[in-house]
């Protein structure tokens, strides 16, 4: 049982107050812009309202234990405010965000020693009354060391899988090439259904075929057959199924491109290798951005 802070209550953040929620025993504070008034996430089996206090300042919170960041990759510094108080005792800081590079946006506001890196995989959406949907289980990977296996001990009881790896850059760079492949909903705004025609999916390919050569050079280990196991995995969703990318752009909100695609450009570079497909992608989402 733990005082626990979530900061940024989107899709994530409120799928990962509801597993602690169900976990039992731990008291949630959530750290949002504007008041939540309720919170509430569906899942296949249930809907559950999240009883938890809701802090819109960074003035109003005190020392947790934990502190989960759920905020758009791109919103590090506006997090970061939130740390100093809620991690005034010493409180690890678990980022949960898309990307490889969550050491790096938080280094410059606290230890390293205190960051956790998370990598998760759950299918959620949140609706436009306001509610979460939760589309399936919830899948996270952190560094097999003590924090990574203490963020496990959290969500003991829920629905959740935590898995400590040994090789976590691996992990997060093969949850990369399947964030990459999402540029094409939100470029073509259309959901999951796109992938089954034939040229974009032979688009999803090269995305991904980039994302594994910039990820080898970056020490991860990543089969050959990766991106045909990625296009098989979009195939096989719903065909409504609408990732972030997409859902941003077509709310006109800022999207992640960055972390999903710019990153394997920016990496890439420094590795001289060529990356042409998300090259493209992120220069165009980015043109794209409100």
């Amino acid at each position: 049982m733990a005082r626990i802070a979530i900061v940024g209550v989107g899709a994530i953040g409120g799928a990962l107050a509801e597993l602690l929620e169900t976990a039992g025993g731990h008291s949630l504070r959530l750290c949002t812009r504007r008041p939540l008034e309720q919170l509430t996430v569906r899942t296949r089996a249930r809907s559950v309202e999240i009883r938890a206090q809701n802090w819109t300042a960074p003035s109003q919170a005190e020392p947790v234990e934990w502190v989960i960041v759920a905020t758009k990759a791109y919103d590090a510094e506006s997090a970061a405010q939130w740390l100093p108080a809620l991690c005034a005792a010493g409180a690890p800081v678990a980022v949960v965000q898309n990307g490889v590079e969550h050491r790096e946006r938080f280094a410059p506001y606290m230890s390293e020693a205190r960051l956790l890196p998370v990598v998760i995989d759950c299918p959620v959406e949140r609706t436009p009354d306001g509610q979460i949907q939760v589309r399936g289980a919830a899948l996270m990977k952190v560094e097999s060391t003590e924090l990574g296996h203490a963020f496990a001990a959290l969500f003991a009881g829920s629905d959740s899988r935590v898995e400590p790896v040994a090789d976590f850059v691996s992990a997060a760079w093969w949850k990369l090439c399947v964030n990459a492949v999402g540029a094409l909903n939100a470029l073509t705004l259309k959901p999951a259904a796109v992938f089954h025609i034939e040229s974009i999916g032979e688009l999803a390919l090269g995305i991904v075929a980039e994302c594994v050569a910039v990820g080898r050079a970056e020490g991860a280990q990543l089969a050959d057959s990766l991106p045909e196991e990625i296009l098989a995995r979009y195939r096989a969703q719903p065909a409504d199924s609408v990732n972030s990318l997409l859902a941003d752009r077509l709310a006109g909100r800022r999207m992640e491109s960055d972390a999903r695609n710019g990153v394997i450009v920016r990496k890439g570079l420094h590795h001289g290798i060529a990356t042409p497909l998300n090259r493209m992608a992120a220069a165009v989402l980015e043109a794209q951005q409100p």
